[in-house]
Formats: C-alpha cells, structure tokens, sequence
C-alpha cells in the first residue's frame, strides 16, 4: 500500500510512499537491533567522521533539500534553506561531541575505593518526529543518537516523509552501516509508534510533536518505563517594553511569529507590549506584516500555506472567535487567488484579557496584541499558562530584559532577539511544554546512560 504527499500551496500530488504497518515496524526494531551491537562499538571517531560526511552531504545538496521542503510542506524556500543549514549543523555539532563522550573519576570521601563514571548508549531508540520542520526535527534526534552510540527507528510525519528519506540516503552515502537507522513511513502512527513502546528492544522514545500526543505517548511508556523525551507545544509571549527598540522588537517579532507561517512550536503567540509604546509598535509591526508576500514557494512568496485544510479552518475559527469577543484585526497581509491552503498574515488588537487565543497555540501566522503597564501583572498574565517552552523579551535596559527574563516560566528565553534556536544550546521547554533537552551536551546525554564503577582502593 502507498499514500500520497500532498503539497499545500498548489494541492498537486508532490509524491507516493509506502505506507507501512506494524509488520515493518517490527522489522525496523529487527534491524536495529542486530546493528546495535557493532554500532555500540565503533569508535566515537568513526562514529563522528560519518556524522561529519552527512553535514557536508546535506550542505552540497542544500538546494534539493530546500525545494523537496518546500514542496510537501509549503514553507518558502528562504526558510526552507535555512531550516537545511540549521539541520545540518546537528550532524556537525553531535560529530563534535562524539569524541568528547566525557566521564568522571574520584575518590569516595569515606577513603578506600575509587569511582569511575561512564556513559553508554540507551539501545534502541524511536525517533517521532513533526512535519513543520521535516530536516531539522530529524537530524536534531539522529545526530545525538548516532553520537551516544544508538541505533534508531524513525517515524517521520506523514505529512512530510519525503525529507526523512532522503536525510536517511545521504547517511547512507556517509558510510552509515545498514540498520543502524530506518526509517518508516506511514499513515498509521498510534500503530507503528504502540508497536515500538510495547516491544521491549526499544529502550528509548523521542517525540516531538503536540502535547495531547505526548501525554498519551508517556502513559503508553510507563508501562515499560521507557526513557522518555518530549518536545511539546508552546504558547509563547513576546513582551515589549516601554523603553524598548522599537525597530529592533519589529524586526525579532516578525522572526519570533512568521518563521514557517507562525508553524512552530517556538512561535511567538502572546504579544503584550506596553501602553505607552503600544500605538507605535503596532503600525511599524502591521506595516510589516502587511508587506509580506503570501504565496507558493516557487514564486518566491514569504511565506507559505498552512499544512493542511483542517489547519486552516482552525486558525480562521480561532480568529472569528477573537473578533467575535471584541478584538479587532489592524493589520493583514493580502492572499493569492489561489488553491492553497493559504491564511493572511494577521495582526490582532484589543485583544480581552480572557481570550481563548492567548491560552492556546495557534500555530498560524496571528499575532494578538496586548497591552501592559504593571509589571507585577504582565508575570501574572505570561506564566498564567500549562506551557513553557520559549519567550521574549525586547527591552532598553539588558538588567532589566534579565530579570523579567528570569521571572518567565519559560525553558528559552530570547532577550532582544527573535530566535532562541542554536544547536549548541539546550532546546526544551518547562511544564506541559515537554522533558529532556534537545542540542548541547544536554542533548548527548539524552540518550546516554550514566553508570559508575565502584573499584577497591586499598591505602
């Protein structure tokens, strides 16, 4: 059986897929798990040269890759290939930390044995990942897992299969053994991803998606007490304050919200800029939006469509609900005639206090507008949230950006700018915005697992 890739700008079939079952999962695990033990053992520095070929492979074929992206999500091709450089650079960061494995030796404060701390791979790991970012998403869980020593299988969206597949080849052209990555593509996930928690070679699960789809995802782990990571939704606010650089916060909001059309689960969702510079900051911000182009990446249009006709309806319902409340639509961006799946850009003020859209994501390309004048209450307001992935803060005073920084109930925050993503840094949010890290060291460790050797030392 096949399914069909689906390109939301122009609704063309882009490609067909096989569409797997539980059968091929299984056999994934199969793969996997006869190639964990000689994965396990090679060298972190063959490890780290395969990892580095990838990176140079998906540089060379950055172009391809971007208008692939383009194609089954929609995304226009300057995010598109930025979103290759920043995946590719998850191959070259973990490269980098695969030779640097890292562990511990000491003397016990009771005298007479010394301790030796080391890290060895979880084993097999499951690999879920997200269609609006279909390389990023991919490569920021195969780099550490390959790094730490892993073998993996990996469920790309279906949405979006298209990207893990090729990601998979040039890992393969890298010098990737055979099994120690496979990837399943299919339209039965609760199938394909039941299968893998309930099989007990799989000993580690790394998701990113909703947080509807976490919870059930570690309800099913703990059954077998899986190691678990979850990257999940965000609801992020972006505070403006009264001192603040008002070109300099224009400029971070249209990265912060209309990266990929708003698709991101570090999208700036909750504006709340202060009174006395609210008028200011939204005419400079809607003349902005209203500048952007909106279209089929090959027209070279900003930006693109919504993943699907059922997103659309729900970010058009989100808003008609707003307005219907009492905001107000300031600012738009103008849509093509077209058979996309395509929203306009859209600046929302008077916004009430109590508004559905400021509690949940919306993940479109809708700012909603807010106003503060009390610091204690704008807290209030920002962490009254179940989310707590990223935030930012745009101020004149760094001390102060700092603090207000610190009293976000936030796992990023972005001080002055408009993007908190770095592959050096480590990813994740606080709350029911998910568990673990993703990039850094942190981000090794994720599937790692540390053990120590307790070793008589006589005096």
């Amino acid at each position: 059986m096949t399914f069909e890739v689906i390109d939301p700008a122009t609704l063309e079939v882009v490609a067909t897929v096989d569409d797997q079952g539980v059968p091929d999962a299984v056999e994934a695990v199969d793969a996997a798990t006869e190639a964990f033990p000689g994965w396990r053992t090679t060298p972190p520095r063959q490890r780290s040269e395969i990892l580095h070929r990838a990176f140079a492979l998906m540089i060379r074929d950055r172009d391809e890759l971007a208008r692939l992206i383009s194609r089954e999500n929609g995304k226009s091709l300057s995010d598109a290939a930025g979103e290759v450089t920043y995946a590719a650079e998850f191959f070259r960061w973990f490269a980098e930390e695969a030779v640097r494995p890292g562990g511990d030796f000491g003397e016990s404060p009771a005298g007479g044995t010394r301790t030796l701390v080391t890290h060895r791979p979880v084993g097999v790991a499951a690999l879920v990942t997200p269609w609006n970012f279909p390389a990023a998403m991919i490569t920021r869980k195969i780099g550490p897992a390959l790094a730490a020593g892993c073998t993996a299988v990996v469920k790309p969206a279906a949405e979006t299969p298209l990207t893990a597949l090729a990601i998979a080849r040039l890992l393969t052209e890298a010098g990737l053994p055979d099994g120690v990555i496979t990837v399943v593509t299919t339209t039965d996930a609760s199938g394909v991803v039941g299968a893998w928690l309930d099989d007990e070679r799989v000993r580690k699960i790394s998701f990113t998606g909703s947080t509807a789809v976490g919870r059930v995802l570690l309800r099913h782990a703990a059954d077998r007490v899986v190691n678990s990571s979850m990257e999940l939704g965000g609801n992020a606010p972006f505070i403006v304050t009264d001192d603040a650089d008002l070109d300099a916060a224009v400029a971070g909001a249209m990265i912060a919200k209309f990266r990929n059309g708003g698709q991101a689960c570090t999208a700036a969702n909750r504006f709340y800029v202060h009174a006395s510079v609210a008028a200011a900051f939204t005419a400079r911000f809607g003349a902005a939006v209203e500048r952007l182009t909106v279209g089929p990446a090959a027209g070279g249009a900003a930006i693109g469509p919504l993943i699907s006709a059922a997103a659309l309806r729900r970010v058009t319902q989100r808003v008609d609900e707003t307005v219907a409340a009492g905001a107000r639509i300031s600012h738009r961006a103008a849509t093509p005639d077209a058979p996309g799946h395509f929203y306009p850009p859209t600046v929302l003020v008077d916004v009430p206090a109590g508004a559905a859209i400021l509690r949940e994501e919306i993940f479109g390309p809708v700012a909603a507008i807010t106003t503060w004048t009390s610091e204690d209450e704008l807290l209030k307001s920002v962490n009254d949230s179940e989310y707590g992935l990223a935030a930012y803060v745009f101020s004149g005073d760094l001390m102060h950006a700092l603090r207000l920084g610190e009293a976000i109930d936030a796992g990023m925050v972005g001080v002055n700018r408009g993007l908190v993503s770095d592959p050096s840094a480590p990813f994740g949010g606080v709350k029911q915005s998910g568990l673990g890290r993703e990039g850094a060291r942190d981000g090794l460790r994720e599937f790692q697992e540390t053990r120590y050797l307790s070793v008589d030392w006589p005096a």
